[in-house]
């Protein structure tokens, strides 16, 4: 025999269910914005020339160099495979950033 105390969250449930449900229906459109880059655009252009550029490339190169050397010292792979990962990804935001924030109308 389930206790009144199970029913009433069953009820409670399925009050917040139907309330999710009912605001996903009445909720306004979005579209996509095309200004807003004219306030930051050219400290995004600046910092993306820095991590695509050599300065970008040095990073990269001494990530892998600490990693290396950090993977020499503990005796383990996983310090030259953190220097890669971050090295690419230092390399790479600005290209997955682009991807993600553009909007393709």
């Amino acid at each position: 025999m389930p206790s009144p105390q199970s029913n009433g969250r069953g009820l409670l449930l399925a009050a917040l269910v139907t309330l999710a449900a009912l605001l996903m229906l009445v909720t306004a459109d979005s579209f996509a914005g095309t200004g807003g880059s004219t306030e930051f655009g050219s400290i995004y252009t600046m910092l993306t020339g820095w991590l695509q550029g050599t300065l970008g490339r040095i990073m990269a190169v001494t990530f892998v160099a600490v990693g290396l050397v950090g993977g020499v010292m503990r005796g383990s792979i996983m310090g030259f495979v953190v220097g890669i990962a971050a090295g690419l990804g230092v390399y790479t935001a600005p290209t997955v950033i682009d991807a993600i924030v553009t909007a393709v109308i």
